[in-house]
């Protein structure tokens, strides 16, 4: 992608946090270390039915886990290794992206930069422990919305939070899905895959 896109002026970037700037280590990894089946765990506690009241605010997210270790005690038969894999799970490694980091940091100078993050009522704390509560002129968490991605209404809270209309944002996320969403209500898209991508797309926008 050479030079500046041609089209409107981008006057702030949504983006994203996990698979985007925080990169979690697998999570089949906890399964392996407590004899289950690669998938249990993530299965457990991503079908939508458990996680959409976390990311909705419905539940809390100590509530969230505690109902997904009693779901992972009935499919394993242990209600030990299900709380012991849920702590685990809840320990699980991970790292922030530092060139993600920093190229929005570099787009921050031009644009207001949000973040929109499916996230529980943990997320605030968690960016804190992350040092990067700091790194957004906004975050926009699904858990105080009431609204999770692809739900529209999210990404015009994110709009609004950054005082630009849908038409001049540019979202960021690691699902099309969420992508596909966003562009629908007329935002520009990048489906992220990896910093040297949106650095291009930044740097096409004339945001670096």
């Amino acid at each position: 992608m050479a030079g500046r896109m041609a089209g409107r002026r981008i006057g702030a970037v949504l983006c994203d946090l996990d698979g985007v700037l925080r990169i979690w280590a697998d999570l089949a990894d906890v399964d392996r270390a407590h004899g289950l089946a690669p998938g249990t765990v993530a299965a457990a506690a991503f079908r939508p039915e458990r996680l959409l009241p976390a990311v909705t605010g419905q539940v809390g997210d100590g509530q969230w886990r505690a109902l997904v270790a009693e779901d992972l005690a009935a499919r394993c038969g242990s209600a030990e290794v299900a709380r012991a894999a849920v702590a685990d799970w809840a320990r699980q490694p991970f790292r922030v992206d530092a060139q993600v980091r920093a190229l929005l940091a570099a787009a921050r100078r031009s644009a207001a930069v949000v973040l929109v993050s499916n996230g529980t009522t943990a997320l605030e704390a968690d960016l804190a422990a992350l040092g990067l509560d700091a790194a957004f002129d906004a975050v926009v968490n699904s858990a105080r919305v009431g609204a999770a991605k692809p739900d529209p209404r999210i990404f015009l809270a994110a709009a609004e939070r950054a005082g630009v209309p849908p038409r001049d944002c540019l979202f960021v996320d690691d699902t099309a899905g969420h992508v596909a969403a966003a562009t629908a209500l007329g935002m520009q898209g990048h489906h992220h895959r990896g910093a040297p991508g949106l650095s291009a797309v930044l740097g096409g926008h004339g945001l670096l």
